[in-house]
Formats: structure tokens, sequence, C-alpha cells
């Protein structure tokens, strides 16, 4: 039992500093590595929030894995609120991308996206909410039938 939980929180904090990387390294191709420390400076309690919600998110998936040997169909529940959380980070420099690609219609999207960038944030962490109250539910479910 402690081995399995141990291995949930290694993979969680590995997805949970992957994530990070992702969010450093696309602000950096666009902007910059300074572009990418301000933005992170501006918006840390939003990424801090993401990232770990995300985190939790894979060490219970990998714990509900380990516990039943399929994940009772969670890795859409984890892919969803990933991708949530992902494109809501990214979003503080979706901007920034009208420089590198200069196409009407993504230049229409772009503006979309860094218009409502704050509740993109508040999505992503709804996201991460509802994603870990569903594993935690089912874990709760899985230990109360044995």
């Amino acid at each position: 039992m402690s081995s399995n939980i141990t291995k949930s929180v290694l993979f969680g904090t590995l997805a949970s500093a992957i994530l990070l990387g992702v969010y450093f390294a696309i602000l950096t191709l666009v902007s910059g590595w300074s572009f990418a420390q301000s933005q992170f400076s501006d918006f840390w309690y939003f990424i801090i929030s993401l990232v770990v919600g995300f985190g939790i998110q894979i060490a219970l998936y990998q714990y509900i894995k380990s516990l039943v040997h399929e994940g009772l169909g969670m890795g859409k529940v984890v892919g969803v609120s990933g991708t949530t959380s992902t494109a809501a980070m990214i979003s503080c420099c979706a901007h920034y991308l009208v420089n590198l690609i200069p196409i009407l219609g993504v230049t229409g999207l772009v503006t979309f996206v860094a218009q409502y960038q704050i509740k993109l944030f508040w999505i992503g962490i709804l996201s991460n909410i509802i994603g870990i109250v569903y594993m935690v539910s089912k874990i709760y479910k899985f230990k109360n039938q044995q």
C-alpha cells in the first residue's frame, strides 16, 4: 500500500514539473525568457494552482490504477482537466502569438483568449477541482466495496 502511495506521489510530482516546463517552454519560445519570468511573476498564484491541481489528479489516477489495474475510465477526466489547465496557463501569452502567425483568423482567436485570460485560469482551476473530487469519490466507493 505504501509503495502505491509513493509511486502515485512521484507520478503527480513529475506531471506537475512537466506541465510547468511546458508553460515556460511555450512562453519562452513565443516571447523570450524574460517575458516568461514576468508572466509567471504576474500570475504565479494561478499557474501554481493549476500545476498542483494537475499533479494531484495524476497522483490520484495512478493510485486508482494501482488499486484496480484499469483506472475506471478516469484517463478522460485527467486528460480534459489537464488540457484545460495547460490552455489556461498558456492563455497568458496567447496574444503574443500574433507576432509569429500573421493569419487573420488566428489574430481574432488570440485576441479573444487574451481578453478572457483570467476567466480561463478560473475555468482551469475549477476543472481541476471537479476532477479531483470525482477521483476521490471513486476511491471512496472502491474502498467501501471491499
